[in-house]
């Protein structure tokens, strides 16, 4: 299985190949990506120079394209394909349909990689995105059990990428409407969910803080707290009285125990999330799951969860609490 890692910035991509990944995925600082943080992203310079140390070292960049354009800006999202193809990205990895047509009749030798924000989850879905636009890879969802996993892998035309590591969405893959609700800023459109320039932080005087997302209270923490990113699905609510984490808890993802069972099933790429976070949640993260990887590759019938692995994967985690998710279903 390839192991596929999130490169915010330069720094974060030479982190993430010197610590094993077989592929990065990367962003241009514009609405294109999903992941338009101010400070966030690769200049032409600095895609040129990653591209470069990655190749060098044999591992592959996959430039992520998967936002949804509005009619009025389809010359934005065709120029950044131009530009993928003209440095010498190893893929993009796109959902809007006119941007997969686009670069299919235009730079066709290219590498196509239907993003989990295309959301397609049954095998027919993907045969069509595969006979329309011929795309070699999909990344899945964060909604399947792994009893659907493993049947998408047994009658899928191309290879599969699943999320194995990172913050979960509880939503239909970045098409929200909790944060445009509250904005009046699309997550989608305009590349980030929780738009900076809306949040507003309050100190406090007994050393809690407060978060507001455009003047709407999202949390409120006590001293010492662990605090994350301000997004809604992840705030407390007063709930018939009860205040609580109402629609999804603050904590990440974590499938190190199905690795077995993800390999069996056919997987063909373990995706790490996280091109919003640092070098060393970059270098951390990667160092793990290339180590039990590389164990699993060695001897898949010895391999054994380690107490290690999962101390170094909580500790980078949201809430320092990590969960299977929907991969772990009673029902299916």
């Amino acid at each position: 299985m390839q192991l596929v890692c999130p490169a915010g910035n330069l720094p974060a991509l030479q982190a993430a190949i010197d610590a094993g990944a077989d592929a990065v995925y990367a962003g241009l600082r514009d609405q294109t990506n999903a992941r338009a943080f101010p400070g966030l992203n690769f200049s032409d310079a600095e895609l040129h120079a990653g591209i470069a140390y990655a190749h060098a070292r044999g591992r592959k960049v996959y430039l992520a394209l998967n936002t949804y354009p509005d009619s009025t800006r389809m010359a934005q999202w065709y120029a950044a394909v131009d530009k993928a193809a003209e440095f010498g990205c190893d893929a993009i990895i796109a959902a809007e349909m006119a941007v997969l047509d686009y670069a299919t009749r235009t730079h066709p030798a290219m590498a196509r990689h239907l993003s989990v924000q295309g959301s397609a989850t049954t095998a027919p879905a993907l045969r069509y995105m595969h006979e329309r636009f011929g795309i070699s890879r999909a990344v899945l969802p964060r909604v399947l059990s792994i009893q659907q996993v493993q049947r998408l892998c047994e009658n899928s035309p191309v290879p599969l990428e699943v999320f194995a590591f990172g913050s979960l969405c509880i939503m239909v893959e970045g098409r929200c409407q909790l944060s445009s609700y509250v904005t009046g800023a699309s997550p989608n459109r305009h590349g980030v969910c929780s738009p900076a320039k809306f949040v507003r932080w309050e100190e406090h005087d007994d050393g809690g803080r407060s978060v507001r997302l455009n003047d709407v209270l999202i949390d409120r923490f006590q001293p010492q707290e662990p605090a994350g990113y301000p997004t809604v699905c992840k705030g407390r609510f007063d709930v018939g009285g009860e205040t609580f984490h109402a629609l999804e808890e603050p904590t990440s993802l974590n499938t190190l125990e199905l690795l077995p069972q993800l390999a069996s099933a056919g997987v063909a790429a373990l995706k790490i999330e996280g091109r919003q976070r640092g070098v060393a949640y970059v270098g951390s993260v990667t160092r793990t799951w290339r180590e039990a990887l590389d164990r699993y590759r060695a001897s898949p019938a010895d391999w054994q969860l380690q107490a290690d692995w999962q101390r170094s994967l909580s500790a980078h985690a949201e809430g320092h609490q990590t969960t299977l998710g929907p991969y772990h279903r009673r029902w299916h």
